[in-house]
């Protein structure tokens, strides 16, 4: 509700009321006067033009009234603009209900990721520490074997493995390096055919005594080896690698005498073949031989 009241411009002029809410208005004269008039003004939500008088009005009384009603008239379209603008959105409170829950939810798996990924960080540096300890204690064993190994098949040699990085042994690799009876240290890439053979194969028998391999298959591992070397390895083989099978292509007779099984690959009339052969039984057959042609000997 409200109410506004007006004076008239000149002092004889009647002094009006004007008094109402959202349904009408009544303009009414103040008490002071000799007349009374009465103005009764209906209006809806659109207009404000609906004007009923009670009494007549003089031509100045008739113009306030006019200019009010007209400010009126504009002061109300515009608050009607506004609170049409500021219509409250029900769905909106229905949105952001459901907008907060699923925020909440989002921040609760955003927690719960957080969590995982820091219990997954700590078990990845826990796994990185323990690999970086078992490599180290290994590294050690096989770097010790391996200088055991090498001065044995060699007779004198020695050998060394060596981290190019130690803090982070996985980043730059290892380098290998020996020293031949009677010469200087020298890495793989110096030694001659005869020297990567010995050298390969003292790390290989290195790395079986830390981890022993069930089987292993080696192609002519003794082609470059001299007459001396090839026995040095065969009995190598065959007396400190008894955990193993070892299956080796060779030419060389002091390398396949000392199989336990040898298989023979021949060819005839352009078809291949083989035929499997127990060394110990050729022994022991020959060696019965030779004592029964010793008899017979003996006996003419």
């Amino acid at each position: 509700e409200f109410m506004q009241s007006k004076k008239g411009e000149s002092e004889n002029s009647n002094s009006m009321e004007i008094e109402g809410n959202t349904s009408s208005l009544d303009v009414q004269p103040s008490t002071t006067g000799s007349k009374q008039k009465r103005v009764k003004i209906n209006f809806d939500s659109q207009s404000l033009a609906n004007i009923e008088v009670e009494q007549d009005l003089n031509i100045e009384q008739l113009n306030a009234l006019q200019r009010y009603l007209q400010e009126i008239d504009l002061k109300y379209g515009i608050e009607q603009e506004r609170l049409q603008g500021l219509k409250p959105n029900i769905n909106a409170i229905t949105e952001f209900k459901k907008k907060y829950l699923e925020f909440k939810q989002r921040a609760q798996d955003l927690e719960d990721i957080q969590t995982k990924i820091k219990t997954i960080k700590s078990d990845v540096d826990q796994l990185k520490k323990k690999r970086f300890e078992e490599f180290m204690t290994g590294f050690q064993i096989i770097g010790q074997k391996l200088k055991e190994t090498y001065q044995h098949l060699t007779k004198g040699g020695d050998a060394e493995l060596e981290l190019i990085d130690s803090l982070d042994p996985f980043n730059e690799g290892v380098v290998f390096s020996v020293r031949p009876p009677k010469k200087s240290w020298k890495q793989m890439s110096k030694l001659s055919g005869g020297e990567k053979t010995l050298s390969s194969l003292a790390l290989v028998f290195a790395l079986h005594y830390y981890k022993p391999t069930p089987l292993y298959f080696m192609d002519e591992i003794d082609a470059a080896l001299d007459f001396k070397n090839v026995g040095i390895v065969g009995e190598y083989i065959l007396n400190r690698t008894k955990n193993a099978q070892f299956i080796i292509i060779s030419l060389r007779n002091q390398m396949f005498e000392l199989a336990n099984k040898l298989v023979g690959v021949y060819k005839t009339f352009d078809t291949t073949k083989t035929i499997a052969i127990d060394p110990k039984k050729i022994q022991l057959k020959v060696e019965q031989s030779e004592e029964q042609n010793k008899e017979n000997q003996n006996q003419n």
